[in-house]
């Protein structure tokens, strides 16, 4: 049997997440992915409520109805490489107890010392679904998303040298933290359309109930396995709230949204870590055109996740599409993670919609040889 390269397995790992754990990206969203994660201002009404329930009142004339069916995604971050030295730890360890020479001590000693300090691997997944009802006199979007994120953290301990008997020890006492964050939310998008002094402004909110999860372990590095992340769960659900605003002036747009007005904590089971939904902020503005449009959303709040761990993130993102007619797109864009936990990143994608009665998009993400991601969507509007 060949073994799959370790970022192959962990983005299947990060897919299978999305079933196993009902989990994802934050937004399984190709298009807005491909964009650089933009869309405050720029995401269709069918993609509204991952990203400002007000674009659920901004629509063409001829859209009616639209369904999301599904948009999945799945992102792996390993900065230092942890997941491929890891794996080759562990042959090591084979090799090093059929023969505990000085040499193979000598090699397991540095793999160990690769592992020192690296930064956290982090793989997610997304999945998404939405029907979406444009009317004038209010529109409507149902809609349901969830993802999973799985957090590997190093911990290892200090060097005693390179002699057979002090490195079992070290290896043995060497352990990688295991810490994922769950979450799935159902809600209903209702926004309207509004001129006020002769501006025209979108307003909109998202009622919704989410149940989030926790999963903490921590198993030495001989035994650790991505995939063991959801041994142990803890779970809360709970109600909350997104708001969203845009004004729309000809080709322009600004807008600002408001996910989970209420913050949220949920403990892991052994109370040893806390995770926090909080509040979070995005402010946007954008030009939109038949052929071409241009995005910037800037986080106002920063993305606390994970008290134990310095994982905050607070996203500066730029995002652009050409469309060819209706028929296709191409898109790009660049984030940039302003409190520098994760790696400023490259995104691209494509879209195919034929007679634009169904699209096909796919985006990439790229920041590095070991941070990639990948989206895709189907999604019909009528």
């Amino acid at each position: 049997m060949i073994k799959p390269t370790p970022i192959v397995a962990a983005l299947a790992l990060a897919l299978g997440a999305v079933t196993s754990v009902h989990a994802a990206s934050s937004v399984a969203d190709a298009r807005g992915n491909a964009m650089g994660n933009t869309g405050v201002t720029t995401a269709d009404y069918l993609l509204a409520p991952f990203y400002n329930p007000a674009l659920a009142a901004v629509y063409r004339d001829n859209d009616h109805i639209g369904i999301l069916l599904p948009g999945v995604g799945a992102t792996m971050r390993d900065t230092d490489d942890t997941l491929s030295t890891v794996d080759d730890l562990q042959d090591q360890i084979d090799d090093f107890k059929d023969n505990s020479s000085t040499a193979n001590a000598t090699t397991l000693n540095n793999y160990l010392n690769d592992l020192d300090n690296n930064k956290p691997l982090t793989v997610s997944a997304s999945l998404g679904a939405a029907i979406a009802l444009p009317i004038d006199a209010i529109s409507f979007n149902l809609f349901t998303r969830a993802y999973a994120e799985v957090i590997a953290e190093t911990d290892i301990a200090a060097d005693g040298g390179d002699t057979p008997s002090a490195v079992q020890t070290r290896y043995q006492n060497s352990s990688v933290d295991l810490t994922a964050f769950g979450y799935t939310e159902v809600g209903l998008s209702m926004a309207k359309k509004l001129d006020l002094s002769g501006q025209t402004f979108a307003f909109g909110v998202s009622p919704k109930i989410q149940q989030l999860r926790t999963y903490q372990d921590s198993v030495t590095v001989e035994d650790f396995d991505l995939s063991d992340y959801d041994e142990s769960k803890k779970t809360k659900s709970a109600f909350n709230l997104d708001l969203g605003a845009v004004w729309l002036k000809e080709s322009f747009r600004a807008g600002v949204a408001v996910k989970d007005l209420f913050s949220q904590e949920i403990k892991t089971y052994d109370g040893s870590n806390t995770y926090k939904l909080n509040t979070q902020v995005t402010v946007s503005g954008a030009y939109v055109t038949q052929f071409f449009t241009a995005a910037v959303d800037a986080d106002v709040t920063a993305q606390k996740r994970f008290k134990g761990s310095n994982d905050d993130t607070q996203f500066l993102r730029f995002g652009i599409e050409g469309d060819a007619w209706g028929w296709a797109q191409l898109r790009a864009g660049y984030e940039v993670d302003m409190k520098s936990n994760l790696d400023n990143a490259f995104t691209f994608g494509l879209g195919i919609s034929p007679g634009d009665l169904v699209s096909i998009d796919l985006a990439g993400l790229y920041a590095g040889e070991n941070q990639l991601g990948l989206s895709a969507n189907l999604a019909f509007t009528f």
